[in-house]
């Protein structure tokens, strides 16, 4: 699954999600602005609000109620250090999750950020499993 995120800002969205999150553009085009951005296994893209778009309902701010999505990175603390050089607030903090998946426990650490838009970004680096207790 690729999502596309409708933004209010391409030139200031496209810039926090390339040199913030470390995101590169594997394709772009314009009218409207549009771009394909991926990292490591992760695809995502980004298109200026236009009035032809996808709109299903009249948007306002925060985008994306309802719906996080979860980026699996080998090494989140390069976009944690770009972050708070950044002086970019996290929505929530770095912390160690062990999620229940039947016969095991399996571990992430995670954290959250909106980006400029008020979509929420669940930043997350796998830790394996280990036995229930």
């Amino acid at each position: 699954m690729v999502p596309e995120l409708t933004v209010t800002d391409f030139q200031k969205s496209l810039d926090f999600y390339t040199n913030i999150l470390g995101f590169s553009i594997r394709n772009q085009r314009k009218k409207p602005d549009f771009a394909y951005l991926e990292q490591e296994k992760v695809q995502l893209m980004i298109e200026q609000y236009h009035e032809n778009g996808w709109n299903v309902a009249e948007l306002s701010l925060p985008l994306g109620r309802g719906v996080n999505f979860q980026i699996e990175l080998a090494d989140t603390q390069p976009i944690l250090n770009r972050l708070a050089k950044s002086k970019i607030q996290l929505y929530r903090e770095l912390k160690e999750s062990w999620y229940d998946t039947g016969s095991v426990l399996s571990g992430q650490t995670e954290f959250l950020v909106q980006d400029l838009d008020g979509y929420l970004l669940r930043f997350t680096q796998y830790l394996g499993e280990k036995p229930k207790r």
